[in-house]
């Protein structure tokens, strides 16, 4: 009898141990499907590809105008050969290989993605294209005269006079607040010169702080 009991209490336990080994098992393969089916979805998602390669999109509006200077990150589902970071020339295209040139200037990174996606149709059937804008040279202000930090910044969200003159530091001891004006170019290609009240502003009078445009020159005299 105690013999049977012995061998009926190593049973039980050799049963432990084999449910133990096959619950271990279970769960290593379940964390393996896991990791396989996230993988499977990051490669099947065209912008979580482009993510997993390194390409940090921006932060931009939807109706954000591609620019000469702006680095363009292009993916293309399942064709790693024509993905890659792209520079707009200063003629305002893009070079990708097998597809040759593209105007991208003055598109939005969708319409790109539309041209892109319909050049691709003859050689990839279905081809799924994301374009993103990895960095924005485009789109640029400039600040010359009595501030602390002459030159060129990036204009990269709306901004107004004000905000400007901050970003530049703030004016001179000597700047001639009353003199302050900004340079626009207009489409026809003309310059318009627009005066700024800079002590009206400061005050808080919002018709006074206007948003720059893209390329406006503000002088401090």
């Amino acid at each position: 009898m105690m013999n049977r009991g012995r061998i009926s209490k190593q049973g039980r336990g050799l049963a432990w141990v084999v449910a133990a080994l096959l619950m271990l098992s279970w769960c290593s393969w379940a964390q393996s499907s896991r990791s396989k089916a996230t993988n499977l979805a990051s490669t099947n998602d065209p912008a979580k590809s482009m993510a997993s390669s390194g390409a940090t999109a921006l932060a931009l509006s939807p109706d954000f105008v591609i620019g000469e200077g702006d680095v363009l990150g292009i993916n293309v589902w399942r064709e790693p050969e024509m993905s890659r970071s792209v520079p707009v020339r200063p003629d305002g295209k893009i070079s990708l290989p097998l597809l040759g040139e593209f105007e991208a200037s003055g598109l939005t990174p969708k319409q790109l993605e539309v041209q892109l996606a319909k050049r691709l149709s003859t050689l990839v059937t279905n081809p799924e294209v994301t374009v993103i804008v990895e960095q924005i040279k485009s789109q640029k202000f400039n600040i010359m005269g009595e501030v602390a930090r002459p030159g060129s910044f990036p204009l990269t969200k709306p901004m107004t006079v004000l905000d400007a003159l901050s970003v530049a530091g703030g004016l001179k001891d000597f700047a001639k607040s009353k003199k302050i004006y900004v340079l626009r170019r207009n489409r026809d290609g003309s310059t318009q010169k627009i005066a700024f009240n800079y002590k009206k502003a400061m005050q808080g009078l919002s018709q006074e702080n206007f948003e720059l445009e893209e390329r406006d020159t503000i002088v401090v005299p």
